[in-house]
């Protein structure tokens, strides 16, 4: 393949626009950020202004993704890459104006409540969200009405079963098991009363998008690829989901700390 024809595609026509080699310096996962984030931004409301905060954003380039094609304002937030080394692939693509890189773990987020209009998250959310707590943490920081979108690896249904043949040795080393499917995440985030679910679906022919950017950016990762060819799609994809803080949800307090409060009492019966 001519380099110029590297991650170009009919089904990305927005990501098709950037360059392969900036894309490719630019990766901090087993999936092309610039898709995921083209795929799951069909189905949210972004308009210029709006202040959203990018989750696990990785060496931002969905951060910088989103405030060229939208033109809002993004807070680039990951805890595992430097916020120092994303300033300055920020201030290279010409978006210093606004997007903000920040080192923060998701669980400890520096923000204001109801700060954002969005928040979205790139094939990070699986490594934090699964918890049955965490959205009643997250979903204080967007305004209500406001729209909460992951787009990452996934299931097309539950591992509920023995790990099929084709797959065991792959699933064996990376012990996948916070990967769910788009039903999973329905029923995860709904029974929550927090968020009106809008979309919990699957990318058509993730899995092919999968191999073609493992094949770019971890050829030598044999195992992977090849239980994805063999699997064909068949339990394994990009998963997608949407949801719009419901205005009338309470949201608790997170209990942080307990105040100290220690009063001495006999140990022993008898020894009063």
């Amino acid at each position: 393949m001519n380099q110029n024809d590297q991650l170009v595609s009919e089904r990305f026509p927005r990501s098709s626009r950037y360059h392969p080699d900036w894309i490719l310096a630019s990766a901090s996962g087993g999936a092309n950020a610039l898709w995921l984030t083209e795929w799951l931004t069909e189905e949210m409301r972004l308009q210029p202004g709006m202040r959203v905060l990018d989750l696990g954003c990785g060496r931002a380039m969905s951060s910088i993704f989103l405030r060229r094609e939208f033109g809002v304002q993004v807070w680039a937030t990951d805890l595992w890459f430097n916020a120092s080394e994303n300033l300055q692939r920020i201030r290279d693509a010409g978006v210093e104006d606004g997007v903000f890189p920040i080192h923060s773990d998701a669980r400890s987020l520096p923000f204001a409540t109801e700060f954002f209009d969005a928040i979205v998250s790139i094939d990070s959310f699986i490594y934090y969200g699964t918890d049955d707590h965490y959205l009643n943490y997250l979903a204080r920081f967007v305004k209500p009405g406001g729209q909460i979108g992951i787009a990452q690896v996934g299931l097309t249904r539950e591992m509920d079963g023995p790990v099929p043949a084709h797959l065991q040795e792959w699933w064996s080393q990376e012990q996948p098991w916070q990967f769910h499917s788009a039903s999973w995440w329905r029923r995860h985030w709904g029974r929550t009363g927090i968020l009106d679910i809008e979309v919990a679906d699957m990318l058509a022919g993730g899995w092919q998008y999968w191999v073609e950017w493992l094949r770019l950016v971890a050829p030598d990762n044999a195992v992977e690829i090849a239980a994805l060819e063999a699997d064909a799609g068949s339990h394994l994809g990009y998963v997608r989901a949407i949801g719009r803080r419901r205005g009338e949800a309470q949201l608790p307090e997170p209990i942080v700390s307990v105040p100290a409060h220690y009063l001495k009492k006999p140990l022993l019966r008898g020894s009063e």
